[in-house]
């Protein structure tokens, strides 16, 4: 065993077991040993917070985390060396002998990956091992770099998603309807890409559980540059049916971008794909005018109540001062009223008629579900299939579909 850490430089140390007093977790010793040969170390509670810090702390994999009824006493603790480690991309492993149900459901939530009792069950140790490296290599894959194909022409039709304002859904339908458009055939379906461009708030990275790479920024920085091998490295892959162009790593303004920049990416994703989903921020920029000229679907979602009302007017009376083509907007109507709900059907329509648009569609309360599988980086389709919203948005998918098929008819 490596029980300090002055070794790295001669035996690369790839994991850590953290406890009051390792002595007292003997068999986790000789699993550690049995498993990683002399390439782990031995830290304290307090000592594992310091090194976290340290630049030798890079090569570590996985944290070992031990405990038993006495260190229960310590719950916050724990849960900060959890939260530093996941922080950094360290998987961390719990060891747990005689501790109550609900500290480890606490430890859970708060990102242990694996749990193994103690006294550890022969080869069960390796296994959960084994188990987060090969979640790892998932993550690395389902971020890998897309390959464009250069020369590609495809013209795709570009779709817009803008939340008139804030929790308005806007994010969940952009990202669950580029996955929809994107899984409804089997094989051989329509390529899509979603781009994030707000560039401030932007969550479709964690709606997906995707990284956020330095690449972003680096091709908004000079899109004139932009050729398709940098917007393909800019690009992640999700689940190896979807494109995404993620929110720069780091908070920017959103004037960082121009029109001819948003232009340019805009041309690029519809040469490469059939569909280019864009999650617009809620504030109009430059920029704005780009996108809703670009765009052949613009959905503005908003709710049933004031704030929305008033946006939406002062959205559109801004629109129509611009002589802004308002006729693409198509309203969508976030947590509608149930069908039975008469009282709220009936505001509804004063309320559309009120601000003279037409509201489109109607989206359900999808509950607690919805902020769920967003948390889990899941599309609903994954992980709330039966979902009313996730079926509204697939009918809604599904006509966008048609709509297309009716046009390369027509054509």
């Amino acid at each position: 065993m490596s029980s300090t850490m002055s070794d790295a430089d001669t035996s690369p140390i790839v994991a850590c077991t953290v406890s009051r007093d390792v002595q007292n977790f003997d068999l986790l010793i000789e699993d550690m040993e049995l498993a990683l040969g002399e390439n782990w170390g031995d830290l304290g509670f307090a000592e594992a917070l310091a090194f976290f810090g340290q630049p030798e702390a890079e090569a570590l994999e996985f944290i070992a985390l031990a405990m038993d009824e006495t260190d229960e006493e310590n719950l916050v603790l724990m849960g900060e060396i959890i939260a530093q480690a996941k922080s950094r991309n360290i998987k961390v492993i719990l060891i747990a002998e005689d501790v109550t149900p609900a500290s480890l459901h606490s430890l859970l939530r708060q990102g242990a990956d694996e749990f193994v009792p103690y006294p550890l069950p022969e080869n069960e140790l390796a296994e959960a091992i084994e188990r987060v490296r090969a979640a790892d290599e998932a993550i690395a894959a389902q971020g890998a770099t897309p390959m464009l194909q250069s020369g590609t022409e495809k013209e795709g039709a570009v779709i817009v998603v803008h939340g008139l304002a804030g929790g308005t859904g806007a994010t969940t339908l952009a990202v669950n309807l580029a996955w929809e458009l994107a899984t409804k055939e089997k094989e051989g379906g329509p390529s899509v890409c979603l781009l994030d461009l707000d560039l401030q708030y932007g969550t479709v990275a964690t709606y997906l559980d995707l990284p956020r790479r330095e690449l972003v920024y680096d091709m908004l920085s000079d899109t004139e540059s932009m050729d398709d091998e940098i917007f393909g490295q800019s690009l992640l892959t999700f689940q190896d049916k979807l494109q995404v162009l993620t929110a720069p790593a780091d908070m920017l303004p959103l004037d960082i971008i121009s029109s001819d920049d948003v232009n340019r990416i805009l041309t690029m994703a519809r040469r490469h794909f059939d569909y280019v989903v864009v999650d617009m921020p809620s504030t109009l920029v430059s920029w704005s005018e780009a996108v809703l000229n670009a765009s052949h679907i613009y959905f503005a979602s908003v709710e049933l109540d004031m704030r929305c009302a008033q946006n939406t007017l002062r959205f559109k009376r801004a629109l129509q001062s611009e002589d802004l083509p308002v006729e693409k907007l198509r309203y969508i109507m976030n947590r509608a009223p149930k069908f039975t709900d008469l009282s709220g059907k009936s505001r509804i329509k004063r309320m559309a008629e009120s601000l003279g648009i037409s509201i489109d569609v109607q989206m359900p309360d999808g509950g607690k579900p919805i902020t769920q599988g967003a948390d889990h980086g899941l599309p609903l389709a994954m992980s709330a299939a039966k979902n009313p919203l996730r079926r509204e948005i697939a009918k809604l998918a599904a006509s966008i579909l048609d709509l297309g098929s009716d046009d390369v008819q027509a054509a």
